[in-house]
């Protein structure tokens, strides 16, 4: 179809599931700027005009986003803490025939945000879910960062600790294309350093900071540099990381053993073979501290 072109009207008779749709509301899922409020689309205006109501985060916020637009909509909250309840109110305004809007506060719905709950209830329900696209501070981020774009993988906040933080950690350092990742800014530095410690020190990463408003900053380095750097000077506002892919090739497990029995003759400890078949060999951590030990 050419872009900007309304296909023509069918003629054939609808299916169930449309005269399904066309008889419940829409859900539509916009997104809205992640700090300059120029950055929303006439289409997005006009759906929040349309709309029965808007579920937001935090309704203070996207109130203010709202009255900048002219935007008198009924604004409901929607986060974590309600969203089983509130799905449920949503839902049935949609099968009265009411549509709804979903927003996060800042970008795309459902990313690192919440949403997913309301979607699969709607489509489970054979109601229209539309997508109307905008701004994202991952894809803001990626783009910019001057790393490989043609694959890529997203990994939204990382736990804080234990071990889904380290198997995390495991698999961005093993990965072999680039990754993006948010990150509060207090913990910047400490996630750059772990990067660090599971083998990715030497990979290029880049931090992008407050991105569309006035403080944007991004800052392209090692993962080892731009650990000590954020050390030094802690960042503020909202952050995203940009990971470099890893290009080593791991060694087989067999190619790994030789290694480590070399290794342990020249008299390194297990811990320090571990640590340099994960450097400079590619292993994970998991087998990397297995095969130190065996030997």
């Amino acid at each position: 179809m050419v872009a900007g072109v309304e296909p023509p009207h069918s003629t054939t008779a609808p299916s169930d599931d449309q005269s399904a749709q066309r008889s419940s509301g829409t859900l539509y899922l916009v997104s809205t700027p992640i700090g300059n409020l120029r950055d929303i689309t006439l289409r997005a205006i006009e759906v929040l005009h349309s709309v029965d109501v808007v579920l937001a985060e935090d309704t203070r916020h996207s109130r203010h986003l709202l009255d900048h637009h002219g935007i008198p909509t009924h604004l409901v909250s929607y986060h974590e803490h309600n969203e089983a309840r509130a799905t449920e109110a949503a839902m049935a305004r949609l099968r009265e025939g009411r549509d709804v809007a979903l927003i996060s506060d800042a970008g795309t719905p459902l990313l690192s945000d919440p949403g997913a709950r309301i979607v699969r209830a709607a489509a489970e329900a054979g109601i229209l879910v539309v997508p109307i696209p905008g701004p994202s501070a991952l894809l803001a981020a990626l783009v910019t960062s001057a790393l490989d774009t043609d694959r890529f993988t997203f990994f939204g906040f990382l736990d804080r600790k234990g071990g889904a933080r380290e198997d995390a950690l495991e698999t961005l350092s093993s990965l072999r294309h680039t990754a993006v990742l948010y990150e509060a800014a207090n913990r910047v530095a400490a996630t750059l350093g772990d990067l660090a410690s599971h083998g990715a020190g030497d990979r290029r990463v880049v931090v992008a900071r407050e991105l569309t408003k006035q403080f944007e900053e991004i800052r392209r380095g090692t993962v080892v540099e731009l650990a000590a750097y954020y050390e030094g000077s802690p960042p503020r506002g909202e952050v995203v990381i940009v990971l470099e892919g890893g290009t080593v090739q791991p060694l087989g497990e067999d190619e790994l053993r030789i290694r480590v029995q070399a290794l342990r003759a020249e008299g390194l400890s297990a811990r320090d073979v571990a640590a340099a078949l994960v450097r400079e060999d590619g292993a994970s951590r998991n087998l990397a501290y297995r095969l130190a030990h065996e030997a």
